[in-house]
């Protein structure tokens, strides 16, 4: 297959990362793609592309009607919620979901493509056991534009890192909360947070921060601001060397804690929803979940809503304690199992998946 209609976003959260890197192979490929860009297209964070692959992706985008063809394959990379229109005879969708019930709407929805690729064998579970045969699911890839830097950071200190949108979904108070009571104020100790959310206002951020602290203060916990380029994020990733991002309690991949454990450092993730698919015994450190709670919080997930209805699973605080001591005996080893992820799940592997289930529907 070398010719195909893509309509993805192209920005700075996690889907615009897999949309990047995937329009990255494709180039690499020679494919000719007539690019629909979701929302205004926005490459400033990714400071690595090649000035060949920017121009291909503009001349994608500016020739997109030129190439437009209804025998065209049409790859969607969006929400389920958003993805209902088709745009050729055949339409096939990316998609991440984190949850357990799935909806009529979201039913009918997926039900309208030829194929449904989900980001985890947990969602593409979910939605066939309600009817929809034509799911199934996806491994996504490591940046090739993260890297080990050998650099020494804190040599010192057990540093800790958490990463991700402050959310209910993703246990960030609680780990927050959790990690404090622990280690806070110990100065052999780091912990660096970079949980921004683009989708809640500053002031509320540090409300609800203040809440999973108890209006204490500590000085040994790091808050970053939004990390502006790849390389930023790059330099993040190799300075701690415990990540806690993969305690969230529902996740579609898990980008950071999945990158994280590539680069060889030791994530403790929670054993639960996308996790399963990358996340094994020899390569983290793993939790096992105690029960399942709603995920509403009011904010992203609101009960009786058309999307996104069900649970997450959560965490014994014990076990993540003693799971962080651990961590703390293993964290100046190179996880050398966790390395081996780049070669198992590349984009190069994912774009095989995605040709393969086209030309298969």
């Amino acid at each position: 297959m070398d010719k195909l209609l893509f309509k993805c976003p192209i920005n700075n959260v996690s889907f615009g990362n897999v949309s990047v890197n995937l329009l990255r192979e494709m180039f690499n490929r020679d494919m000719n793609v007539s690019l629909f860009p979701i929302g205004k297209p926005d490459i400033a964070v990714y400071d690595k592309l090649s000035k060949e692959f920017r121009d291909w992706l503009q001349s994608s985008i500016d020739n997109r009607y030129k190439s437009l063809d209804k025998e065209l394959p049409t790859l969607q990379l969006w929400h389920i919620n958003g993805s209902e229109n088709r745009i050729t005879s055949k339409s096939h969708l990316i998609t991440f979901y984190e949850l357990d019930q799935p909806t009529e709407s979201e039913k009918n929805i997926v039900n309208i493509h030829d194929s449904v690729m989900f980001s985890s064998s947990y969602a593409s579970k979910n939605f066939k056991s309600i009817g929809c045969n034509n799911s199934s699911s996806l491994h996504m890839g490591f940046d090739p534009d993260l890297f080990k830097t050998n650099k020494e950071y804190l040599k010192d200190k057990v540093h800790f890192g958490l990463m991700g949108k402050f959310e209910k979904r993703k246990h960030t108070g609680k780990i927050l909360k959790l990690w404090a009571e622990k280690y806070g104020n110990n100065y052999n100790y780091q912990l660096s947070c970079c949980i921004n959310n683009p989708f809640i206002k500053p002031e509320q951020l540090n409300q609800l921060i203040g809440q999973a602290l108890d209006g204490k203060q500590y000085g040994n916990i790091n808050f970053l601001p939004f990390l502006k380029t790849n390389s930023e994020v790059n330099e993040f990733l190799n300075a701690i060397d415990i990540d806690l991002t993969g305690l969230s309690g529902a996740e579609g991949w898990n980008l950071p804690s999945f990158n994280a454990s590539a680069l060889g450092k030791w994530s403790i993730v929670l054993n639960e929803t996308s996790h399963k698919d990358w996340a094994k015994p020899d390569n983290c450190i793993l939790v096992e979940s105690k029960s399942r709670i709603p995920s509403y919080d009011g904010t992203f997930f609101h009960k009786g809503a058309m999307f996104n209805q069900g649970n997450i699973f959560e965490f014994n605080d014990d076990e993540v304690l003693s799971k962080m001591e651990e961590a703390e005996s293993l964290c100046k080893s190179e996880n050398k199992e966790g390395l081996k992820l780049q070669e198992k799940f590349s984009y190069k592997n994912m774009l095989n998946q995605i040709v393969k289930n086209i030309e298969n529907n």
